[in-house]
């Protein structure tokens, strides 16, 4: 029998460095994307494109939702661990942050 992986499973793979994304709060900017480890030059190119896509995104805003998912399956694809702190707990379903 073949141990081979298929085109629908992933290998997992080992993260190669790590950003931490902050909520500031609701004035702009709202985002503070910082490199925690990893290669400094690819960390931050991988920060300068994912910035773009939560330049003026608060996170009660229904295409944060969307943005967030694909700043993390960008981050998957590149090796890159992401970390978020909203500010907020997010399994107790508030989708903003009390002011």
């Amino acid at each position: 029998m073949s141990q081979a992986v298929t085109e629908n499973e992933e290998a997992p793979i080992e993260p190669t460095g790590q950003v931490r994304i902050v909520y500031l709060g609701p004035v702009e900017p709202h985002w503070d994307i910082q490199p925690v480890w990893g290669d400094e030059a690819f960390v931050q190119e991988f920060i300068d494109r994912i910035s773009a896509r939560l330049v003026l995104l608060p996170p009660h805003d229904p295409q944060f939702r969307r943005n967030r998912e694909r700043v993390n399956r960008d981050g998957i694809r590149e090796g890159l661990s992401v970390e978020w702190d909203l500010g907020f707990p997010e399994e107790s379903g508030e989708e903003s942050p009390s002011a």
